[in-house]
């Protein structure tokens, strides 16, 4: 059942994708249209390039934020037009007034048959303007996607299947098809903070790291947060732990540093820094965080490999915040910060991947260090033209067998 961490094995990093599909302003009458197709001539570019995973995310109401309201239809889509990269939830949205386990299970399953076994799963409990659009009680949400980690590999490897909890009374039911790999897909867990890494680890699946705004020092503490849960795990959720760490990160490769920076880099992310706060509502979301958090630092229990970290962090004290913390502490009070304050913060601390090929090569290098497994590579950031994203993706690729050998 165990499986070692690839990053403990001479450093081998995977080299992903990573979209949204962004669809900022001003829009062209077949703007939607453009976006999607768009997104499919990357996929395809991705997999000739070698790329390992094509991640794609679940969200509604996105806006100009993201496209991506039926990830699944996006990715059968690629599925009958790529060969061997493989295809990621990042991930479904598992509370389920917005999709119940059985219909995850069971769109799954057939998309690993269409794809000839190239589906990894992960699930996620979204976040505060999703819970209200679909009216979900957020104190209910971690446990609603706890539920459905629990259900789904049983439903694929079990002719029969049985639920009864305070959301689901589900008798004796099969639920078809079964998956194409045995015992089924890889299964992760979207983590933006330490209690989510602690929970993917205690559940034997992959974490997939989806905060751009952590500096190294913090990603490599939530690395051994899950390390340590995973290894010590008793309960793994699926028949195979899927023991790797998945991080995200703003990428864009140009043939230069100033030709990135002509291209629009700086612009990009800064647009998609502001414009995900206030999707997200990232005020809310951090009130809601720290409230969790302060909960298992008085657990009479302790509060699990979370909360010894939290107290051990409380006993040295609170460093000071960084360039990137400052400027992020100023956008999430609603001021207007610009495009070249926030590249520079963000920048600073190996948060973008931005550059000639040797500028991304060196920043690679860090997040391979922390000890990673896969590097998600978001590219299609912004109003970054897209010619110049698939430029990227070609240079990318180009610098994977370094990475992957």
């Amino acid at each position: 059942m165990w499986s070692a961490p690839r990053g403990e094995k001479g450093r081998t990093v995977k080299i992903d994708m990573f979209t949204e599909i962004q669809d900022p302003k001003p829009w062209a009458e077949d703007h939607e249209h453009r976006r999607i197709l768009n997104a499919l001539d990357q996929a395809k570019l991705a997999d000739e390039m070698g790329y390992g995973c094509f991640w794609q995310v679940e969200h509604h109401a996105g806006g100009e934020f993201s496209l991506s309201s039926a990830p699944e239809l996006m990715l059968t889509a690629i599925s009958q037009h790529t060969k061997r990269i493989r295809l990621g939830h990042s991930a479904v949205l598992a509370p389920f007034r917005f999709n119940h386990p059985i219909r995850i299970a069971e769109r799954a399953a057939y998309l690993d048959h269409l794809s000839n076994g190239r589906v990894e799963l992960g699930l996620a409990r979204s976040t505060i303007p999703e819970w209200r659009t679909f009216n979900i009680e957020p104190d209910e949400a971690r446990d609603q996607m706890q539920q459905a980690f629990e259900m789904i590999p049983k439903m694929w490897m079990q002719d029969r299947f049985s639920w009864r909890s305070k959301y689901f009374d589900i008798k004796d039911i099969s639920v078809v098809p079964k998956p194409m790999q045995r015992p089924h897909p890889p299964l992760w867990q979207a983590c933006s903070n330490p209690l989510s890494f602690e929970q993917a680890g205690r559940n034997g699946v992959g974490a997939l790291g989806v905060t751009l705004w952590a500096p190294p020092a913090q990603v490599r503490d939530w690395i051994d947060i899950y390390r340590q849960a995973v290894r010590t795990t008793e309960k793994p959720v699926g028949a195979v732990i899927n023991n790797q760490v998945a991080f995200f990160t703003f990428v864009h490769c140009a043939e230069t540093d100033e030709e990135a920076m002509r291209n629009g880099a700086a612009t990009a992310a800064a647009w998609y820094t502001n414009t995900a706060f206030t999707f997200f509502e990232a005020k809310d979301l951090f009130l809601k965080t720290a409230k969790e958090q302060e909960s298992l630092l008085n657990d009479p229990a302790g509060g699990g490999i979370t909360g010894q970290f939290l107290r051990d962090q409380a006993a040295k004290g609170s460093p000071p915040p960084n360039h990137a913390q400052i400027v992020i502490g100023r956008i999430m009070q609603g001021e207007t910060v610009s495009a070249e304050v926030v590249y520079d913060a963000l920048s600073r601390q190996d948060s973008l991947i931005v550059g000639s090929p040797e500028t991304c090569r060196r920043k690679m290098r860090v997040f391979r260090d922390l000890g990673i497994d896969r590097l998600m590579c978001f590219q299609q950031v912004g109003n970054l033209p897209h010619d110049k994203v698939m430029k990227s993706i070609r240079l990318i690729g180009e610098l994977i067998s370094e990475f992957d050998r």
